[in-house]
């Protein structure tokens, strides 16, 4: 049966999972969301199965998962699942998503989170390398009972969070936050340590970066996705006072050019 899994990923976690995915379901078409959404439709036509992975920001989609299923079309019918990556809590994301996808008349048949390291280095830094191996066990335990789940193609299953959290998180700070980080690039700088590389730049998911004089500059529609900053081969750029020092992550099995665009 032909499957495809659109993904979202900046270090490698959604990735991860979706790679695990189509290695457990078999017969997968893996295709990367920034490229797809280049695209004025993306039709689903000629796959059965549909799975969409993407990170949870802020309690709810990424504004380019919004853009990416607002394109989609030819998917009546279709047995249409997802996986979101998360740090903290999924809350409602997966109840988001699935009303983004009604608007284009598509059902979510089942939908699931796996906590993974988070990346969102103007809060916090990596964590310590053996509670990411916990993580990345427990995450591989989940991805084998969700292949089990969607191999049999069952539905129902929105994994969500409690009403108050859900209502706080998803409803107040994800609504009212989630554009503004189209302009959250204004925070970001480049130290002394640039080489003048330009990696930033091809890694960006939505061309958000130019290079002048060799140096990064960022133009306004950021994605807060964190690319630039967490594969910078010199550690130098920042985001806010607090990131110089904190410690970088991208997933271990990730590699550098699975993100070039």
């Amino acid at each position: 049966m032909n499957c495809a899994i659109f993904y979202f990923s900046s270090t490698g976690n959604s990735l991860s999972i979706a790679k695990k995915l189509a290695a457990g379901l078999g017969n997968v078409e893996l295709i990367a969301i920034k490229n797809a959404v280049q695209n004025t439709q993306i039709s689903l036509a000629g796959y059965d199965k549909v799975g969409i992975v993407f990170p949870v920001y802020a309690w709810g989609p990424p504004n380019i998962v919004e853009k990416f299923t607002s394109k989609l079309t030819d998917g009546a019918g279709k047995y249409i699942f997802s996986v979101v990556t998360y740090g903290g809590m999924p809350c409602a994301t997966l109840s988001i998503f699935e009303k983004m996808l009604k608007k284009r008349s598509l059902n979510l048949a089942c939908g699931f989170g796996v906590a993974m390291p988070g990346n969102y280095a103007p809060l916090y830094g990596a964590i310590p390398q053996n509670k990411q191996e916990k993580m990345f066990a427990q995450a591989n335990n989940k991805i084998e009972e969700i292949t089990n789940y969607i191999k049999a193609e069952k539905k129902g299953f929105i994994q969500k969070g409690s009403v108050l959290l859900n209502w706080f998180f998803s409803g107040i700070i994800y609504k009212g936050g989630i554009k503004a980080f189209a302009k959250s690039d204004s925070k970001f700088w480049v130290d002394q340590n640039c080489t003048k590389c330009g990696i930033c730049a091809k890694v960006c998911p939505v061309k958000n970066i130019i290079l002048v004089d060799g140096k990064p500059t960022w133009q306004g529609h950021c994605e807060a996705c964190m690319a630039c900053l967490q594969w910078c081969p010199t550690k130098s750029i920042q985001s806010g006072k607090n990131t110089e020092k904190r410690k970088r992550y991208h997933h271990p099995q990730a590699k550098l050019e699975d993100f070039y665009v």
